[in-house]
């Protein structure tokens, strides 16, 4: 699997804004993809050091419209801590 497969795209929440303090980033990655992926993935995309990786699955909702019913689509959430020698991540680029 290609790096840019395994990470999809940022997640930018209150939360995870607060987190970047602490050079914890948050993105959201391939349902496949396992905590070594992840932090290779990273890696090489950023150019930076991770220290560890915590990952959580996150279940589809149960959706209605009209008499049709389904589940959405099941993600899968990393949050990627970095080393304190490391350079920061620029999601945002002014």
């Amino acid at each position: 699997m290609d790096a840019r497969d395994i990470i999809k795209r940022p997640v930018i929440t209150e939360a995870s804004a607060d987190a970047m303090a602490q050079k914890k980033y948050t993105f959201e990655v391939d349902v496949k993809a396992n905590k070594t992926q992840v932090k290779d993935a990273v890696q090489e995309i950023f150019d930076v050091k991770v220290e560890k990786v915590n990952i959580m699955n996150y279940k589809g909702k149960f959706k209605r419209m009209g008499r049709h019913a389904g589940y959405t689509n099941k993600r899968r959430k990393a949050i990627v801590t970095l080393t304190q020698d490391s350079k920061d991540i620029e999601i945002f680029e002014a």
